[in-house]
């Protein structure tokens, strides 16, 4: 009995810590790899519960792929990598806590070199300030919150520097900020003609920050902001909100916040208390959750009114090496349709592969390793050509534009917002 509470208390300690499957090197010896350099460690921390699943879990995949392609190793090192969730089954989102304790148990792995995370902004504000004492790289996906990278508008106070306790840079992302997804939200409604909009943010580091750049790229462009404030996630319904809507008469409406974030019903009272106004949302409710009636999205009426920017474009969009990665991620994981996500969780990896490769036993070294992801510079990639700035943000600016068709996002244009 003692032996088997035990083995139930390690379990639970490691579901506390989020971790959830391993891959490459799975023994912990430092025996060399084929570079005689031994093993390192690579982590992820993505919400693999909740509304978010489906693309983080094709984020994941896409990882798996490109160490695959990398035959589980980079500079003579045997790479293994484990998969983290920050996310639990009853918040059904990311929390404050797993996402901490996942960061705390990287930091206290010295064989770990990068951290592929996390795909919430809000997340990584809590993720970053631990893994810069250390330092490990961190790359994220998904995050496009201004303020962890720059004071630029849509900060917050005390951002960027509040995140970085060393003074010393070791985090990098590899979507555009949000101050080109403001002005790419600001472009499509002035494209549609909208002239009195309103904006509603979920109050998180996230929504907050780009609500202020939509704002600021929307009175640019001449349109009238009548209204931008937060609103309580945790509210039953919006229908007073929405009803303070239609007596401003706005033409407009636009979401500025994640799916669990009450999406779903507010966009249903705004469609109720405005029925003929156009609905934009962001990256943050590109998810089943929120456009397919099936996963307990929006009904088809609703979601026909809606348009939705996110930093992936149809594959299509793609330069020839992103084409080439739907090609084989299709073929290895026997999919027809592949959430545009993947290829971020892919070229993350891939960088951080490629990077191990030029730096040679020098891999080893986390500060080697983050300098040279901070000057990464020309980079071909499968997102298209692109540098990491002096911030660690991406110089790519493309932003896709869907509409929600029968339950699908449905790729509609490439916007290329100025700011």
């Amino acid at each position: 009995m003692q032996r088997r509470a035990l083995l139930l208390s390690l379990a639970a300690a490691l579901a506390l810590t989020g971790v959830a499957t391993a891959c490459g090197d799975d023994d912990d010896d430092d025996s060399a790899a084929d570079g005689g350099g031994g093993t390192l460690d690579v982590y992820s921390s993505l919400p693999l519960q909740g509304a978010q699943r489906l693309q983080t879990t094709a984020m994941v995949d896409g990882i798996k792929l490109a160490l695959e392609q990398h035959e589980n190793k980079a500079g003579g090192f045997k790479i293994k990598y484990t998969s983290l969730d920050d996310s639990t089954a009853q918040a059904g989102n990311w929390t404050p806590e797993a996402t901490s304790a996942n960061a705390r148990s990287v930091a206290q792995d010295d064989k770990a070199v990068a951290y592929l995370g996390e795909f919430n902004s809000g997340a990584s504000a809590i993720s970053i300030p631990i893994l810069n004492e250390v330092p490990v790289a961190q790359i994220s996906p998904s995050n496009t919150a201004v303020g962890l990278t720059s004071d630029e508008p849509g900060a917050d106070a005390g951002e960027p520097d509040k995140y970085y306790p060393t003074g010393q840079r070791h985090y990098l992302r590899i979507v555009p900020k949000d101050t080109i997804q403001g002005a790419a939200l600001a472009t499509v409604m002035d494209d549609d003609g909208c002239k009195k909009i309103a904006i509603l943010d979920d109050k998180e580091v996230y929504g907050a920050g780009l609500a202020r750049n939509i704002e600021s790229s929307a009175k640019k462009l001449g349109m009238d902001v009548a209204v931008s404030e937060g609103i309580d996630p945790k509210s039953p319904n919006f229908r007073s909100v929405a009803s303070g809507l239609a007596g401003e008469r706005v033409d407009c409406f636009v979401f500025s916040g994640v799916t669990p974030n009450g999406a779903v019903q507010l966009f249903k009272d705004v469609s109720a208390a405005l029925p003929d106004a156009k609905l934009y949302g962001p990256d943050g409710v590109s998810n089943p959750e929120f456009f397919s009636p099936k996963e307990g999205g929006v009904p088809a009426d609703v979601g026909a009114k809606v348009k939705v920017t996110v930093a992936t474009l149809a594959p299509e969009e793609y330069p020839p090496d992103g084409q080439r990665f739907f090609e084989q991620y299709r073929d290895r994981y026997g999919v027809e349709n592949v959430d545009p996500y993947a290829i971020y969780g892919y070229e993350a990896m891939d960088l951080v592969l490629d990077t191990c490769d030029e730096l040679g036993d020098k891999c080893s070294d986390r500060q080697a390793l983050i300098d040279a992801l901070l000057d990464v510079k020309g980079r071909e990639s499968v997102l298209g050509t692109y540098d990491i700035d002096e911030n660690g943000d991406t110089t790519l600016t493309d932003y896709g534009v869907y509409r929600v068709e029968d339950g699908e996002l449905v790729f509609d244009t490439t916007v290329k917002a100025e700011t």
